[in-house]
């Protein structure tokens, strides 16, 4: 392409002229006509973008075993666990963080695996609600939770139990006070929530050998 004076604005023209506005439409046309390609092409100018498809391998210590996986660096902690590794007591709720029905464990503080990356937590302790169980034998926080019914769906029951079993692990002996804020991000919809503060007091005795 020739750049003869009528291709320049004029020093004292503002904004674009004719030829520069029909020059840049159809570049973003040509731009909107590649589709797929265009972020492809944005890679090469922007060193280390990950796309969509790229794998990488981490190794993930959940429940006390290791796992060896390639995964996607977007792919969530809660979609690895469900789909990838068939950890399906964890459930999807709302997805955003809103519900808690994610809850695990990771080096003991309860999160939400629906907004953390698996890549984030290579090299932490996870453990989901499987991990609570010796074989087939209930954890103390499951066992409070079957004996004072703190549930009626059950959807939401194991974050409930691994948001009770992170207070349990920092506060052995916590308050009602405590018990509420420590399940203050775990929504109940069948709204048993009395029956899941029973629960995790119960829960408190029976992990002090206390009946």
């Amino acid at each position: 392409m020739k750049h003869g004076r009528e291709a320049k604005p004029r020093s004292n023209q503002k904004g674009f002229n004719r030829r520069q506005f029909l020059t840049s439409m159809g570049a973003s046309g040509a731009l909107l006509a590649a589709g797929t390609r265009a972020p492809a092409a944005a890679t090469k100018h922007h060193d280390g973008m990950v796309q969509a498809g790229d794998m990488t391998r981490i190794n993930l210590l959940i429940n006390g075993h290791r796992h060896s996986l390639l995964v996607e660096p977007r792919w969530s902690l809660l979609y690895v666990l469900r789909e990838k590794l068939g950890f399906t007591g964890t459930k999807e709720g709302c997805g955003r963080g809103e519900c808690g029905a994610c809850t695990v464990l990771i080096d003991g503080v309860p999160r939400y695996s629906c907004l953390t990356l698996a890549v984030e937590v290579e090299g932490s302790e996870i453990t989901t609600v499987e991990g609570l169980m010796k074989g087939e034998e209930l954890g103390p926080v499951q066992q409070a939770f079957l004996e004072h019914d703190a549930y009626q769906c059950g959807y939401c029951t194991p974050g409930q139990i691994m948001a009770v079993e992170g207070l349990l692990r920092a506060n052995h002996d916590p308050s009602a006070a405590d018990i509420r804020t420590g399940v203050s991000g775990n929504l109940c919809r069948c709204g048993a929530y009395t029956h899941i503060f029973n629960a995790a007091q119960k829960a408190a005795r029976l992990k002090g050998g206390k009946k």
